[in-house]
């Protein structure tokens, strides 16, 4: 697994890197949000570990920006000191993965990595994966931007139904939001761009 770390503070960089790197982790660096993205489309990580205040893009433009990429993108979490809820709600909505608050807990962010790498591994190299006729369309609805009640809507179904299939996608996709859903469906050309 190859990590991009976007983090603006060298000193705590170069601590990540060294905790990461200690365990196994093949890390790339990046100080700044248009660095940081232009490492993602030149080093392709497998995951982004991203710090939100960043100069020049914040954290959570880059991934607004990595979202734009869907077939390429990579798993995204965030790693920051803003521990209000209103940010990590945002970064969630988003789409990261996690939200990880400093101090960093190595033992555990290196936790949180095995288990991203094991999903990531296990979806790749596991079964085909099936989705139905209608978790296809649920899916296809939510990437173009609509909610729950307007896929119902369009589909003449109700809105339980939408979360009923929207689950059972989430679930077969091994993902944990709509988004991921959606891009991960996308990148194994399970629904149309």
């Amino acid at each position: 697994m190859k990590v991009l770390c976007i983090e603006d503070d060298r000193e705590m960089a170069e601590l990540i890197a060294e905790a990461l790197r200690d365990r196994g982790i093949d890390i790339v660096l990046a100080h700044s949000g248009p660095e940081g993205l232009n490492a993602i489309n030149q080093e392709n990580p497998d995951l982004v570990l991203c710090d939100i205040g960043l100069p020049g893009l914040s954290g959570f433009e880059v991934l607004e920006q990595r979202l734009s990429y869907p077939l390429t993108a990579p798993s995204f979490i965030f790693l920051t000191a803003l521990t209000d809820r209103d940010s990590e709600l945002r970064g969630r909505r988003l789409g990261a993965e996690d939200y990880v608050t400093k101090p960093i807990d190595f033992d555990v962010l290196y936790e949180i990595l095995l288990t991203r790498m094991g999903r990531r591994e296990s979806s790749l190299n596991g079964p085909p994966i099936e989705l139905a006729d209608r978790e296809k369309e649920v899916l296809t609805w939510s990437a173009k931007g609509k909610t729950s009640h307007e896929i119902a809507l369009i589909l003449g179904l109700s809105k339980r139904t939408v979360d009923f299939h929207m689950d059972n996608a989430r679930n077969k996709l091994g993902v944990a939001t709509r988004v991921e859903a959606a891009i991960r469906a996308t990148s194994l050309g399970l629904i149309a761009p």
